[in-house]
Formats: structure tokens, sequence, C-alpha cells
């Protein structure tokens, strides 16, 4: 929902272009579509006996949601609904590019085909090291540049550098995520960039995208394009280090690694917020209204704030 959030109030305060009830419609969208990505991913890596632990057994941000192992959903309970939610993904695309443009048929097109084959055969972009790719185009320029299309009707260079680090911190997560799980993803033939490259990779990896996320930030205010108040986003930076510290000492330890997951799904969202912020500020200053900034916060935290909670104050585990 960041990136969708981010090209949206980007239109908002730069353009004063804006309508709640796309913004809805676009963050509906990408939830439900994310959703099914989710469950796709679970129900292909089941079948091709990939990810077959239980909730417990291993790294918590990592390997599935275990709902499969565990029996709590069938298979082809899962199938149904993540088919439906592919469905009703597919009629808002539909119904925007009418409304709003026929490019965003493309783009939601793009971001529907690329969530299932993720995992789904024959094409199993996660399964040829193109999955990280894939999560970083989508995450970043296909949904911030989506949603900023529905909204101010062009495209432009401020949305696509204000997204693109959603997508390159997105790039960060899967690459985390994917060390505890090198060998039984090498078992199965799941080839991601860790399993094809190794753990060390993996670490250079997670280093460098974390450096390109504030990279991005950085050059997009020193050439004038995005305004100087999103260098606030580098105050995520003492969780991205504390994350980096804890999986230097720690990568092949998938229990003692989680803390730099979780670190790094914080530092996704603080990073992301903290660019939101700076574009609320930067509206209100060029004069942006008021009321649709105040509806963008509560549509976006009626969507957010459920996962905050478990982000933020994860239960405690024995």
């Amino acid at each position: 929902m960041f990136p969708a959030a981010i090209g949206a109030i980007v239109s908002w305060a730069v353009d004063f272009t804006f309508s709640l009830w796309y913004f809805f419609l676009v963050l509906f969208g990408v939830s439900i579509n994310h959703i099914a990505l989710n469950m796709t991913d679970d129900y292909f890596d089941f079948k091709h006996a990939v990810d077959q632990q239980k909730p417990g057994d291993k790294n918590p941000y990592t390997g599935g949601s275990g709902t499969l192992t565990s029996g709590l959903i069938t298979p082809g309970a899962m199938f149904k609904v993540f088919t439906l939610f592919y469905l009703v993904t597919i009629a808002i695309g539909i119904y925007l590019g009418i409304v709003r443009g026929l490019l965003i048929l493309a783009f939601a097109f793009f971001g529907v085909f690329c969530s299932i084959f993720y995992t789904a055969p024959p094409i199993r972009f996660s399964h040829r090291g193109l999955g990280e790719l894939g999560l970083l185009v989508n995450f970043g320029i296909t949904i911030g540049l989506g949603s900023y299309f529905v909204q101010a009707q062009h495209l432009s260079l401020e949305a696509l550098l204000a997204t693109l680090p959603c997508g390159i911190m997105l790039f960060s997560m899967i690459v985390i995520n994917e060390l505890p799980d090198l060998e039984e993803d090498k078992r199965a033939g799941k080839l991601t960039l860790i399993a094809r490259y190794g753990k060390h990779a993996g670490i250079k990896l997670y280093l460098v995208s974390w450096a390109a996320t504030y990279l991005v930030i950085v050059m997009g205010v020193a050439i004038h394009v995005l305004p100087p108040l999103t260098l606030i986003a580098l105050f995520s930076f003492p969780l991205v280090y504390r994350s980096i510290k804890i999986l230097f000492h720690h990568y092949d330890d998938p229990r003692r690694l989680a803390p730099a997951n979780l670190d790094m799904i914080k530092a996704h969202s603080f990073t992301s917020l903290l660019i939101i912020g700076a574009y609320a500020l930067e509206g209100l200053t060029n004069g942006a209204d008021m009321l649709l900034l105040i509806g963008i916060l509560v549509i976006l935290g009626v969507f957010y704030i459920p996962a905050a909670l478990s982000i933020f104050l994860p239960p405690k585990t024995a």
C-alpha cells in the first residue's frame, strides 16, 4: 500500500489533483492483489514441496504462512480465494482503465501477471532468480506510477523517484527473508538469488539495496526533483543499521536472525511513512487541500493500522 499512497500523495501535493474514491479503489486493489500473491506463493510452494515446515519451526518472517502445512486451510480453498481476489483486482483495474485511462490497464494486468507467475508454472519467476527483480519493479514503479497516473492523468519523474525506494526496500526484504530458506529452496529447485549465489552474496545485496534506497532519495533532492523534506526518510537508518548488525552476526541462525527481519519490516514502514509525511508537509506548504489530506490519512490508516499492530506490537513468543 505504501507505493500506492506515495504515488497518490505526490499528485495531491504537486499537481493538486486528487480523488478519495480512486485512492480507496487503488489501495483496496493492490492490497487484495498482494494477499492473492502471498496465497499463490504459499499454494505453489506447498505443491512443489517448498516451505514444508509448520509455524514455530523456524524464523516466523520467512518460509510462507504455514497455514497449508498445518492443515489450517486446504489447498483447494486457498486456490478459490486467491482466484477470486485476482478477479476482483482485475475488475478494479478495468474500471479505473475505463474512467482514468487505458494505461491503467497496462499497470494492472502487468502487476497481476507478475503476481500469479511469481511461483506459478510455467514461468515461476521466483525459481529463476527473477522474483526479487519483479518485486522491485512492481512494488515501486508499477504500483507507484499506476497510483499517480490514476490521480494526475500523466506520468512524472518525481513520482518515479518518490516511489522507487519502496520497490528497492521490497528487494531488500525478500533478500533477507530468503537467507533462512536457502537449503530448503535449493532442494526444491527454487533458485532464488540467495539459492544461486549463497548467503554472503545475499548479505552484500542487502547492504547495496539499502544504500540504493537512500541514494535515490538523496539524489532526487540533489537534482531538485524531490522536495528537500523527503530527506527525513533517512531517519529510518538506525533500524536499518540494527538489522544489518544482527544479520552479520546471525545470518546462519534463522531464529536469531528473526529480529533483523522484523527491523527490516519496520524500516520499510518507517521510511515509507516519512516520505508520505514529507509530501503531506510539502502539499500543505503549497496550499493543497487539507481536507483531502485528512481523507488520505484516514483511508491509509484503515488499511495500514491492522498491519502496523502486528509489526510494531508483535505477539510475544515463548
